[in-house]
């Protein structure tokens, strides 16, 4: 049966949906390496109708579809907060997401563009053209205009035995290993069809296999601590309206004073007022609670029109400030913000205008922030969206005396409702935690507040859109894993300039084809 434009815009469509439902809560529960099965045959079809692309505008529309798909499903739950909290009509909602979803599945259109005109007809070449191809496709999304690498391939990965790479190569190192042997899977699978068998064989295994062995490159560091998380599952319609914020602010007072764990961590902007916008005594009873042995991170925002607002964590111990400079507490601004919720990008003013929610334009943070000492311990905060770029949390590791030994993200999903955001937030801090090979623990207002260990393991969690206190014990770890090492000096350089570097020599080294069928050979 030929395969006409309609039949491969049809397979692309169906291919990119199940990519998408990789990434689905549901799935993760049926079976741990379903995802990753799932999404390897979704990406084994993407690659078969590029092989049958006549022309190179046929690759690049077949996987601009593909990724139009994909990435729609992966990130649609940004609807929630555009049309229920922004007060956007549905359709202009529906239309902000899907303009975003199309417009960064271009990177994957060229990828496919240049798969087509470039490959060599041969297995091993052709496979590291794609994962070179993909690598870049990926980085272009993580790194071009602030970045939104959301729903990237590695995290669909997250319970396959690739896993073992991320210390080594990172989310996009371990995605385009994954993407090229699927490439030389399928081509080799095309050679000689008795290894169809074999293909399909080698996809069970890699996403059934389990996990294998991970190399150790961090040890138990000092004395594990008591933490108590916070989950206080406020409204998103509650938390900024004045009549409703006392129940809120009284409960995260209650809860962080009567805590006598190590270390107590509120949410994102659990207080949601500036200092001075508190009711009286509020800010001085916290301050004096915490004088003591005791240790609190709290989220809350800090500044002033003059000198700027930041969304930041505020760390409060002993009476000595713990790098926070002149202040009296220990301080953490969020250093990557988010496009259109924290800060507004040129040119579309006219479009936060529009919204309905308590936007502005946020100072960053800097880049390689202190950490929080808890009792021997170097605590890293993060906030909400920024553990998604685990090259910019290691810049933190560059000096290994002072590198932290525990990760705490602090978030508020509440903007995005019951969607599959937190199960994906969920997947991006057990990546980071993989990457860095350190214990992260996260406290969320609606979800997933959890202890994941330092091998990217959920060992507690507290069930999402609930209110309470998860009380973990946590062991702290020391150590720089070879992706904390590049990655904190170089970002995602090394990897764009290695992804560069094998499409030049792919597209143009000789290369000395073995004898193929007309089948092979044919465009």
């Amino acid at each position: 049966m030929p395969l006409t434009n309609r039949r491969a815009a049809v397979l692309a469509v169906l291919a990119g949906g199940v990519h998408a439902c990789a990434l689905a809560p549901v799935v993760a529960q049926w079976g741990q390496g379903l995802p990753a099965l799932m999404q390897s045959l979704a990406l084994s079809a993407l690659i078969w109708l590029l092989v049958h692309s006549e022309t190179t505008w046929q690759g690049a529309w077949r996987a601009w579809l593909y990724g139009s798909v994909w990435l729609l499903g992966a990130t649609g739950w940004m609807f929630v907060s555009l049309h229920h909290f922004g007060g956007l009509p549905a359709w202009l909602s529906a239309l902000a997401v899907y303009l975003l979803c199309v417009a960064l599945s271009l990177y994957l259109a060229a990828a496919g563009w240049a798969w087509v005109r470039w490959r060599r007809r041969h297995v091993v070449a052709d496979a590291m053209l794609w994962a070179a191809l993909w690598l870049l496709a990926e980085l272009a999304r993580a790194w071009l205009f602030t970045g939104f690498p959301w729903g990237a391939s590695g995290y669909g990965l997250i319970d396959s035995p690739l896993v073992a790479l991320a210390p080594w190569l990172g989310v996009y190192g371990m995605g385009a290993v994954w993407a090229g042997l699927l490439a030389g899977l399928v081509l080799a699978a095309r050679r000689q069809r008795r290894m169809v068998l074999a293909w399909l064989g080698c996809l069970v295994a890699l996403a059934l296999g389990g996990g294998w062995t991970v190399r150790a490159h961090t040890q138990p560091h000092a004395a594990p601590l008591e933490v108590d998380l916070l989950q206080s599952n406020i409204p998103q319609d509650e938390k900024f309206s004045p009549a409703r914020q006392w129940d809120a602010l009284n409960w995260h007072a209650q809860t962080l004073l009567g805590s006598q764990a190590d270390l107590v961590v509120a949410p994102e902007t659990a207080i949601p007022l500036l200092p001075d916008q508190l009711p009286d005594g509020y800010w001085a009873s916290l301050r004096q609670g915490f004088l003591g042995e005791r240790h609190a991170l709290i989220g809350i925002p800090l500044g002033d029109f003059e000198q700027g607002y930041t969304n930041s964590v505020v760390g409060l111990s002993g009476p000595a400030a713990q790098g926070g400079g002149a202040e009296e507490f220990y301080r953490y601004d969020k250093h990557h913000l988010v496009p259109f919720g924290e800060f507004i990008p040129w040119g579309f003013r006219w479009f936060v205008n529009l919204m309905n929610m308590p936007l502005g334009d946020f100072s960053r943070g800097p880049l390689n922030a202190p950490s929080f000492g808890v009792h021997g311990q170097r605590v890293a905060p993060t906030i909400c969206y920024e553990d998604l770029f685990g090259e910019e949390i290691a810049a933190r590791f560059v000096n290994a005396a002072t590198a932290p030994t525990l990760m705490v993200n602090v978030s508020n999903l509440a903007w995005f409702g019951e969607s599959v955001a937190i199960h994906q937030h969920l997947q991006i801090a057990r990546m980071r935690s993989l990457e860095f090979q350190l214990p992260t623990v996260r406290s969320t207002n609606t979800g997933a507040t959890v202890l994941i260990d330092h091998l990217g393991q959920v060992r507690a969690a507290m069930p999402a859109n609930t209110r309470g206190v998860l009380r973990v014990r946590v062991q702290g770890y020391a150590g720089v894993t070879p992706f904390a090492w590049w990655a904190g000096r170089w970002g995602l350089l090394p990897l764009a300039c290695l992804g560069v570097s094998l499409v030049l020599l792919v597209a143009w080294a000789p290369i000395r084809r073995a004898r193929s069928s007309p089948a092979l050979d044919h465009h």
